[in-house]
């Protein structure tokens, strides 16, 4: 039996699968899809089984193959249709396939590679002599390399004179970081006559021992783990160990799933009364659903109109049908919520996944959908890779969100790998947005998707009312405070009425940049071309791309002056004001700086929900998918934040996060108000966000984006060079831009090379290459001759290049 298999080297020359010989011992438990150790030159890798065929080695042409030396995992991690959709995304999105399976897998599968050094037979007592490193070697008979050198400094140089004397040989170790949850159970070995027995037969002061064994004649059968019986019952180990040497009981190490939820109850909730429009929205989904065949909806429905109990209702006929359902959230701040209302409606069914997981409960969960243990998953981008093998309907929340492409390799959409998914599995695609993006959109006017539309409200509550405010007019007004007049007043309005509130400003820390009023100095990061954050808890001056941090100086470092001072306004600093502007108002902050503790997304908004804060402060995460019953106020400190980027989606964004924000607001009983702070109110996308008028802008954003020849009309290719020279840079992208001048057609549009709008990120210059084309439909294959062609070149003067394709990132 002969299995091909990639191996985990992602660089170009080894993009394919090698053939290695499967030793007849391994033939019941190799399949395709398993994680195997096999020797590659002169190391031993991990590499995944592409497919097996039934050859004997004397029908190959090679003869001299090496042999599989290990398969890791009982059951396969990944199935034929994932390894189908590696191979098409390792061609799509111009990535190595193994770098798009191990996308695919949980953390703690990838297994890493590690040089370890080995006693030999000749390695004896007498020839350890005074060496600390050899007694080591010769107790444990093999340690890592990187421990040595770590741990015996002064003689790890001493290593290559014993390997070459025979004393010490190195060979190389994949080591999985698999884990497994382990209690402690305990369950009787008696039967109910003998327990009553046992319990008759114990002396009075075995109090412990008398309550363990009436706890097994009230439950016949039953196992109980010590903790409950600790926590619950006040019984010690002592007992317990007692009543194991009588032969009474038996303790016992069972794996359990470690599971984030455990001590959480989900109340289930009423199905609602569903409104007419979602019926009629409903109705081709559940048609699609029942006939089994591919079709794809955007739903299109304004804040509040009902979405997710249309996603609810899809998901349960699904699960009627027999078959299986990803639901995808942008955000991981969006997933309690959901998990709440998902576990409440399809309990044991559901599985979570997202990264603020830890890598054990992560795996663990995953595990319940390679075990067919859950038929639901819900989740953030990755979600879309869970091992389900009938996967009937994918649900994309929220679709318009950047935070379903991924920025590092793979540079995957979660949305087109849905496309691809559902296709394969004949199941139905549902995509939902208040503010879809504009190449969706497109799509769906030329029939690509069906589209499907929620104009109103549940209940025909009304849209909330858009105060929208020139801050131009307040400077005139010598109000020089980061809140308008208008807002100032109704948050005054609010806390009277003992309402809550949402302010949205999309920059953490507490102000932009530290500048000298003397000089004009701007403290700025030396490792990237980016001024620094000033944090006012701890008063340092941050990098938000590569953390560099420095103490906020009393002297301008240029000229000396004492006059440095921060500028511009973060959440910390809205945060302070508020609480000076109006004392005794309680604001619950939400940024990465609040959120990176474990739980703290669901601690803040449980906090929020329950009444202990009057205002949810925070950044984009809390711009969508939050529903609070109380919230009549959604205020925008600084609408243009975004506006202004070097970055052809600005509006949309702007557009997108102004709807997004102000539909926070009056979503149940109360009516709500926005109210949107701004430099540039005349601006198309604030105008249209104030009417809530998507199509209006969908009108104006296209004529914009065909007149600078962006996507829709496009589509873009960005390849971007780094390196810490800024000639060898350069070169690099002109030598590719040359290259592809010469292959790519008339109709293809090449700009650059230029530095990149970000010039500089830890230490590394950037330069880019942007690509514009319609029909250019061997570009992926000529991209990938052109990595090719330059990948000796890069490695030996180390440059790093990266292709983007269908970009969502510029800077």
């Amino acid at each position: 039996m002969i299995a091909q298999i990639i191996v985990d080297v992602p660089v170009n020359r080894t993009n394919r699968p090698f053939d290695y010989r499967v030793p007849d011992w391994l033939t019941p438990i190799i399949h395709v899809g398993s994680r195997v150790i096999v020797p590659f030159g002169p190391r031993k890798l991990q590499g995944y089984v592409i497919s097996i065929s039934e050859q004997t080695v004397d029908q190959v042409e090679n003869t001299r193959l090496k042999d599989v030396e290990q398969v890791l995992d009982d059951t396969p991690p990944l199935t034929a249709e994932l390894l189908k959709m590696s191979e098409w995304m390792s061609k799509q999105y111009l990535c190595p396939w193994v770098t798009a399976v191990q996308a695919m897998i949980p953390a703690v599968l990838k297994g890493k590679s590690e040089k370890w050094l080995t006693a030999t037979d000749a390695l004896d007592e007498e020839t350890c002599g005074k060496s600390g490193l050899l007694w080591e070697l010769h107790r444990k008979r093999h340690l890592p390399l990187a421990e040595v050198e770590k741990q015996f400094p002064d003689e790890y140089m001493l290593v290559p004179g014993w390997i070459r004397s025979g004393l010490l040989a190195t060979e190389y170790q994949v080591t999985d970081r698999i884990t497994r949850k382990q209690q402690s159970f305990v369950k009787s070995l008696l039967e109910k006559p003998q327990l009553e027995e046992a319990i008759a037969s114990l002396p009075p002061r075995a109090e412990q021992m008398r309550r363990v064994l009436q706890l097994f004649a009230e439950h016949e059968g039953q196992a109980f783990s010590v903790q409950m019986m600790r926590d619950e019952h006040g019984i010690s180990r002592s007992p317990l160990k007692s009543l194991e040497a009588k032969g009474w009981i038996a303790i016992e190490q069972v794996e359990v799933y470690r599971d984030p939820y455990a001590n959480r109850r989900f109340s289930e909730k009423a199905k609602p009364e569903f409104t007419p429009l979602q019926q009629e929205v409903l109705a081709p989904i559940l048609q699609s659903i029942q006939s089994h065949t591919y079709a794809s909806y955007l739903l299109h429905g304004v804040t509040g109109s009902g979405k997710t109990e249309v996603y609810l209702e899809a998901i349960e006929q699904t699960l009627a049908k027999g078959r299986e359902a990803i639901f995808l959230v942008p955000e991981i701040s969006l997933t309690p919520q959901m998990v709440e209302r998902f576990k409440g409606r399809f309990g044991a069914d559901v599985a979570v996944l997202h990264s603020a997981l830890s890598s054990g409960e992560r795996f663990d969960e995953w595990r319940k959908i390679i075990r067919k243990q859950v038929k639901v998953v819900v989740g953030a981008r990755s979600a879309i890779f869970a091992p389900f093998q009938n996967v009937g309907l994918i649900v994309i929340d929220e679709e318009h969100e950047s935070s379903y492409k991924q920025e590092e390799t793979p540079r995957y959409h979660a949305r087109e790998v849905a496309i691809w998914r559902a296709k394969e599995n004949d199941a139905v695609l549902v995509m939902g947005s208040a503010t879809p993006a504009l190449e969706t959109y497109a799509l769906a006017t030329r029939g690509r998707y069906t589209l499907l539309q929620m104009p109103d409200r549940v209940g025909n509550r009304p849209m909330p009312e858009v105060h929208v405010v020139d801050m131009r007019e307040e400077l005139q007004a010598q109000n020089r405070s980061m809140f308008s007049r208008k807002l100032h007043e109704m948050i005054e309005d609010r806390l009277r009425k003992e309402q809550q509130m949402v302010i949205f400003l999309n920059r953490r820390g507490f102000s932009t940049f530290v500048m000298c009023r003397s000089c004009g100095y701007t403290m700025r990061c030396i490792h990237c071309d980016i001024s620094l954050t000033y944090h006012k808890t701890n008063h340092t001056a941050r990098c938000h791309y590569c953390g560099y941090t420095i103490a906020q100086p009393a002297h301008c470092p240029e000229c000396q002056s004492e006059h440095i001072r921060f500028f511009g306004t973060g959440t910390q600093k809205v945060e302070m004001e508020l609480a000076k502007l109006f004392p005794g108002i309680r604001v619950i902050r939400m940024d990465v700086d609040t959120t990176s503790r474990k739980g703290s997304h669901e601690e803040l908004l449980n906090k929020f929900r329950s009444g202990l804060g009057d205002v949810l402060l925070g950044t984009q995460m809390i711009a969508k998918g939050l529903d609070f019953p109380r919230v009549t106020l959604a205020g925008i400190i600084a609408a243009d934040t975004s506006l202004h980027l070097p970055d052809f989606r600005a509006a949309e964004k702007t557009f997108q996060l102004l709807t997004q924000v102000g539909g926070r607001a009056g979503r149940h009983e109360l009516a709500g108000d926005v109210v949107i702070q701004t430099y540039t109110p005349e601006h198309y996308s604030i105008m249209h966000a104030t009417k809530h008028d998507y199509p209006a802008f969908y009108q104006d954003e296209m004529l914009q984006r065909r007149r600078t020849g962006y996507p829709p009309y496009f589509r873009l290719v960005l390849i971007t060079f780094s390196h810490e020279d800024v000639p060898v840079v350069i070169r690099g992208a002109h030598t590719m831009a040359d290259y592809l001048r010469q292959r790519l057609a008339q109709t293809t549009i090449l700009l650059g090379p230029v530095a990149s709008p970000i010039a500089r990120v830890k230490d590394r210059f950037r330069f880019q290459i942007m690509l514009k084309y319609r029909d250019e439909p061997h570009l992926a294959e000529l991209l990938s001759q052109a990595t090719a062609a330059f990948e000796e070149w890069n490695k030996q003067q180390k440059v790093l290049m990266t292709i983007d394709v269908d970009p969502y990132v510029l800077l």
